[in-house]
């Protein structure tokens, strides 16, 4: 359904009667009635039951509208970033967004699962549906349970802004509608600014906030409740202080509100204030988040209880993914049942039936640190990184990386289901049939006991977790008045939960050190759940001064691909390349599968494109313009 459409659909009965038939399971002969029968949104908003079925409904559209795991229908966003490579299976899908095979015309083909501008107002007209449905006739509240209705009334408004956020997140600049709109009414619709849509956000989050109850239990846990409010506040105030809408300089900017865009310190300290509500948040007097630490350091066994992994994947970290006890401590919004099994066998790798869909790049293996011979955490390309002993020919375990690398990604000589991963030969070589071509495997999410054999439910990851928002505050702590031992701390609790080495403390005394680290925290903590494609836009990285730098010394290197691919790194975060590392094989490799030895080695793997602005905002379809002269197009469409 087109923007129009969307915008000004006629809320009439016939309107009403689909939208019950489709949602709310009703009878044959409700179906088949006519649309001058009895059967009108009366019937529909006269009855509690039929409205709390239509707020259900709604849960299951914001659900489709962002899917950490399958953002773009069979894809994660992952590859296409500088996270990870997708395969060319599903008509190649996200490798035309790397190829710039995107447009104001058309999407790429099978992409679609509710999260484009089109599905998004369907989705938020829905909302506004039930909202004026309920002012109207006067809803009844739960005969059953008092109460019910003015939590239906605020999950609603919440729904809503949720809707705008994931709308404002993909186009910035876009109309904020907390209304229905007639066939008759005019077809005036006005984009806002980002921080107008902030306000807004702000103000539906406030009156969903008033409504839902602090914490929900039992088979109710899930539900919006005051901490997911307070998390979208917290969410969307950072993206406001975030360079694309807070002083950061947009290449050929044409945005209608960029002078709203100039640098505001008053930002930052927003976002502070609104992250540490998520943290410091209690419900019925008890601290409401907290981090995850079942399973000890001793503990390295997976969902059967089996070793099978080397001693390298802690049980806590993998089980952080399923444990209710991790989601009622971390979660501070979630869907239920994002997928199932199907994607952990499309993920495997071929020895194991898999067709490796998602691989991960070199750019985000070089994001894992090492635990230093002093006790710290560096990056891999640190300058005493080789002094510490890090050796780039055996880069996995020459040093102990940070924990979260042996969890999330599979390695040439890395141990899973018992057995060695080799990429040098056989089905899983790098480049064989539907085979990894970057050198990796994902591992992250998977229940690693699995054999085809049962079904299981995968929940994972939470739209937004606990840690999010300490880097949110600790960020914002760091850019409004500088380093302090409160967020070296907070930065070490999530390390620590994860058996990784503390920041070193020069972080503390160092704003930029600082800000290094906190962003590699980000990266690594919230690798493929669906948040660095977003993260490289906000800070508008492909246009930085010190990435382009990096980027004109790969390309004015005057060596092969590959050459520049071992020498110059850490690579830039430009969007425009990845690569990755195969082994070769080697006498004096210290890398040994069966009776070989092996050397890893960088190769670059391609280019893609990345045009500034264009790039930066999902463009508004040429249709949606066409039908809505009002609306005004994002900068480089």
């Amino acid at each position: 359904m087109k923007l129009i459409t969307s915008l000004s659909y006629r809320y009439t009965r016939l309107t009403i009667l689909i939208l019950g038939a489709l949602v709310l399971g009703c009878s044959e002969d409700y179906l088949d009635r006519k649309p001058d029968d009895k059967i009108d949104e009366s019937q529909v908003f006269t009855r509690y039951n039929k409205t709390n079925q239509l707020v259900t409904d709604l849960y299951a559209n914001i659900k489709g509208a962002n899917r950490p795991l399958v953002f773009f229908n069979h894809f994660s966003s992952a590859p296409v970033t500088d996270e990870a490579e997708g395969s060319t299976a599903e008509g190649s899908l996200t490798n035309k967004f790397n190829s710039g095979d995107w447009s104001s015309i058309a999407m790429p083909d099978r992409s679609s699962t509710g999260q484009y501008w089109w599905d998004l107002y369907t989705k938020i007209r829905k909302a506004n549906v039930i909202l004026e449905g309920i002012k109207k006739y006067n809803t009844p509240d739960n005969p059953l349970q008092a109460g019910d209705l003015e939590k239906r009334i605020g999950e609603t408004y919440f729904m809503r802004a949720y809707l705008h956020y994931l709308t404002a997140r993909m186009y910035g600049e876009i109309v904020y509608l907390n209304r229905t709109i007639g066939a008759k009414d005019p077809m005036e619709f006005k984009q806002e600014s980002f921080h107008a849509i902030v306000a807004k956000i702000e103000q539906d989050c406030d009156s969903a906030m008033a409504r839902v109850p602090a914490t929900w239990g039992g088979s109710d846990f899930g539900r919006i409740d005051k901490g997911a409010c307070l998390g979208l506040k917290a969410i969307v105030s950072w993206m406001a202080a975030t360079p694309l809408w807070n002083g950061g300089q947009l290449p050929n900017d044409t945005r209608q509100f960029k002078a709203e865009y100039a640098s505001n310190p008053a930002r930052w300290v927003k976002a502070r204030d609104a992250a540490k509500a998520v943290i410091d948040f209690k419900a019925d007097g008890q601290q409401r988040y907290s981090l995850y630490l079942g399973h000890d350091a001793t503990d390295f066994k997976d969902d059967a209880g089996v070793n099978n992994n080397n001693s390298k994947v802690y049980a806590r970290l993998w089980d952080m993914y399923y444990s209710m006890d991790a989601y009622l401590k971390e979660s501070v919004f979630m869907v239920t049942k994002d997928k199932n099994q199907a994607w952990q066998g499309d993920i495997y790798p071929p020895t194991w039936g898999g067709s490796s869909r998602q691989m991960p790049v070199q750019e985000q293996v070089d994001e894992y640190e090492y635990i230093s011979k002093d006790g710290y955490g560096y990056p891999v390309y640190h300058t005493n990184a080789k002094k510490d002993g890090y050796d780039d020919e055996n880069p996995f375990e020459s040093v102990k990386r940070d924990p979260r690398f042996y969890r999330d990604i599979m390695y040439h000589g890395s141990t899973f289901k018992g057995k060695q991963i080799n990429i040098a030969e056989g089905a899983d070589k790098i480049g064989a049939s539907n085979s990894t071509t970057t050198g990796y495997f994902l591992r992250k999410f998977f229940k690693e006991s699995w054999n085809r054999d049962k079904s299981f439910d995968i929940s994972a990851p939470p739209i937004w977790r606990l840690p999010e928002f300490i880097y949110i505050y600790c960020e914002a702590v760091n850019e409004s008045t500088g380093p302090n031992a409160e967020i070296y701390e907070m930065l070490n609790q999530v390390r620590k939960r994860s058996f990784m080495a503390p920041l070193p403390p020069a972080a503390m005394a160092n704003k930029a050190l600082m800000n290094e680290y906190i962003q590699r925290e980000r990266r690594v903590e919230l690798f493929y759940e669906n948040n660095r494609i977003w993260t490289f836009r906000l800070y508008l990285e492909p246009s930085s001064s010190g990435e382009l730098a990096k980027e004109q010394a790969w390309q004015s290197a005057g060596a092969t691909n590959d050459l520049r691919s071992q020498s110059y790194w850490p690579y830039p975060k430009a969007q425009r390349m990845i690569n990755g590392m195969k082994p070769v094989e080697d006498p004096e490799g210290k890398i040994i599968i069966g009776a070989k030895k092996y050397k890893m080695k960088r190769f670059f793997v391609e280019n893609r494109v990345f045009v500034a602005p264009r790039h930066y905002l999902f463009p508004i379809m040429q249709d949606e313009l066409q039908r809505t002269p009002g609306l005004i197009q994002n900068p480089g469409w």
